[in-house]
């Protein structure tokens, strides 16, 4: 009788462990927790924080924590449907333009140190850009210490920011958006049909692909795409409730339906239907063709994003994710296999955005305590 009573407790047991955990993977599908890929390091952010953790040259991590204040949290309007994904889409970018500004001065410095060791006749160690007996200890760096100032995420001004903005935004509309327009009238399909539109979107996601396929191919950049999977597998791992530890979350799968590359397809799948019912209702001139283009973009980047949110809260489902799954397989591109070091600092720069988002919780108490009214926060992955 005593061994019946152990065995319905151990059971119980089991079920209430399996239930929290369950419970945890449902709550982890509204968490607002987004990352971006820099030059030798991972951006993370929360709702309320955003951290960028770096290897440096010496093979330390050091982190730079900033608070955020989203205007989604301070403005109903910035929380309605379609608007909230324009102001995620901006938000994100002016962040992720501050977080590179860091992680290119810490890669000035591995180049300024490679110099020097060149210049005194010594071996240079390469051990920031292997990985190799790379040290997992971390230091913070706070907003009073003097590193140089374009270590200083504070230090970049507004204008900086929207001059490179205007630039890669510029770049981008473009490459894809204004070039497969006139490419599809250079090869003579009737501007006012349907086929039109096929032609041109087929045309856009072929130069996307073409794109990050030969991106992939510099050396640089397949470093980036590493440091991209880390940070992948690093909130899937807290996803899904996996102790953060390099060899685990180096275990977890690299492709994440939130990731920017799904958002990007989204886009031009979305921008199909948007711009086909528009040739459909006004009949549009070559030249109104090429401005549509551009002045629908905020509200196709609403859509999708309202899309990409929705596939958020259900990764799991198997329907949803046979749709998305062409989003899925393009991460392929823009991921490389990554090593345990890489997820060190992908971990660093995560536990950095929790730890201060939630100081007096644990890394899985602030999983549930994220969700309570995040939903409204989710983040695009780039």
């Amino acid at each position: 009788m005593l061994k019946t009573a152990r065995t319905n407790v151990v059971k119980r047991s089991s079920c209430g462990v399996r239930r929290i955990l369950s419970l945890l993977k449902v709550l982890s599908q509204q968490a607002a927790i987004g990352g971006q890929a820099v030059m030798e390091g991972v951006m993370m952010r929360s709702p309320g924080f955003w951290a960028v953790a770096v290897r440096r040259f010496d093979g330390s991590i050091v982190e730079v924590v900033r608070e955020h204040d989203s205007v989604a949290r301070r403005h109903a309007w910035a929380r309605l449907p379609l608007i909230r994904g324009m102001v995620a889409l901006y938000e994100s970018l002016r962040i992720g333009f501050r977080a590179l500004s860091v992680s290119a001065h810490f890669a000035a410095e591995a180049i300024d140190a490679e110099v020097a060791h060149r210049d005194e006749g010594a071996p240079v160690d390469d051990t920031a850009s292997t990985g190799a007996a790379a040290s997992d200890s971390v230091v913070h760096l706070p907003e009073t210490e003097a590193v140089g100032s374009d270590a200083n995420p504070d230090s970049i001004s507004g204008w900086q920011i929207a001059i490179a903005f205007i630039i890669a935004f510029g770049f981008s509309i473009a490459l894809f958006k204004v070039a497969p327009v006139l490419l599809t009238k250079w090869v003579g399909v009737p501007g006012k049909s349907f086929t039109f539109v096929l032609v041109e979107s087929a045309i856009r996601i072929s130069v996307f692909i073409g794109y990050l396929a030969l991106v992939g191919l510099m050396p640089d950049m397949r470093r980036v795409f590493q440091f991209h999977s880390a940070e992948h597998k690093a909130i899937n791992a807290w996803e899904q409730g996996v102790s953060l530890e390099p060899h685990l979350v180096n275990q977890q799968s690299r492709i994440h339906v939130r990731c920017g590359t799904a958002f990007m397809l989204w886009v031009f799948v979305v921008a199909i239907f948007v711009f086909g019912l528009y040739g459909y209702l006004f009949q549009p001139s070559t030249t109104e063709l090429v401005l549509s283009r551009i002045l629908l973009l905020p509200v196709i980047t609403g859509m999708s994003f309202e899309l990409i949110r929705f596939a958020g809260k259900y990764p799991n489902n198997r329907m949803l994710r046979a749709v998305l799954a062409p989003g899925l397989w393009m991460q392929y591109l823009t991921t490389r296999p990554c090593d345990g070091d890489q997820c060190a600092v992908a971990i660093a720069s995560l536990r950095a955005v929790l730890t201060r988002e939630y100081p007096d919780s644990s890394v899985e108490e602030a999983l549930l305590e994220l969700v309570d009214g995040g939903s409204e926060n989710l983040e695009i992955m780039a």
